[in-house]
């Protein structure tokens, strides 16, 4: 049995509304050239020591005095020469669609007033929401004409929070942790599975590949919780080629409280 491809995920970058809650229709969406080798995460509060105050008492002569701020750095690389379809032959064309969330727009609460829109982050199920603080640009690698054709994008994204969101996830099963039974002298699918309460033994046989279900030989592995259409785990699944993982998420958006300063990368 042949493993499935698994299709890799893009991080994207999709503008959002001026409330920063829903994604805005119509909006600015940009799907990344290569996924970021890493995101930097850092976390700071506003505090001060107040003037006047018992400098000898240390921690507690500090006042918080204004919300605390996420902020998300990233790196993002463009090339013109790895484009799959609708190439283009000049780096900035790609990269004015990054830039696109630092120009002003109109706010919708006061036309008089300008700031960039807002911007979610999302790469699987790490997701970030914020406002793009700056972005730095290298253009590198020209053509013979003068066109750059490579470029580095830096993003630096913030959030007038302290901010933390995990969405859970499941982590497959690997070889191994399903527990396993080991025919004795004499079993069977049968009455190995009737010893558990399983009613179904020829679905369990033909999971676990069997053939010869009345004649096992002693010391063979069966899982008994296998169904037909589905690979049995350990050494079952093993044998018939079936690969399996484990995958975990991380992304930014569930208050919680934090220390005055730090930081985390996700490698």
């Amino acid at each position: 049995m042949a493993d499935q491809e698994k299709t890799l995920a893009k991080a994207k970058l999709i503008e959002l509304n001026q409330d920063f809650v829903k994604e805005k229709n119509g909006g600015q969406q940009v799907e990344v050239q290569f996924n970021p080798e890493s995101l930097k995460v850092s976390f700071a509060n506003q505090i001060v020591q107040p003037q006047g105050g018992d400098q000898s008492s240390g921690n507690a002569g500090r006042q918080f005095v204004g919300a605390g701020t996420t902020k998300l750095a990233l790196q993002l690389w463009f090339d013109v020469n790895a484009m799959a379809k609708d190439p283009v032959d000049d780096v900035r064309k790609l990269t004015q669609k990054v830039i696109y969330f630092m120009t002003p727009q109109e706010s919708d609460a006061d036309r008089t007033k300008k700031a960039p829109p807002g911007v979610r982050f999302v790469w699987g199920s790490f997701k970030f929401d914020g406002m793009v603080d700056s972005i730095e640009e290298s253009l590198e690698f020209f053509s013979p004409e003068g066109r750059p054709l490579r470029a580095s994008v830096s993003l630096t994204l913030s959030q007038q929070k302290i901010l933390v969101e995990f969405e859970d996830a499941k982590a497959p099963a690997k070889p191994g942790r399903t527990p396993l039974h080991a025919a004795k002298q004499g079993d069977s699918v049968q009455n190995m599975a009737a010893k558990k309460g399983k009613g179904d033994w020829q679905s369990i046989a033909a999971a676990n590949g069997i053939e010869d279900a009345l004649r096992m030989p002693p010391g063979q592995l069966i899982d008994l919780n296998a169904v037909a259409g589905a690979a049995p785990a350990g050494i079952g699944a093993a044998s018939l080629g079936v690969g399996a993982g484990a995958s975990a998420g991380g992304g930014l958006n569930a208050a919680l409280g934090g220390a005055a300063s730090g930081s985390f990368s996700i490698g």
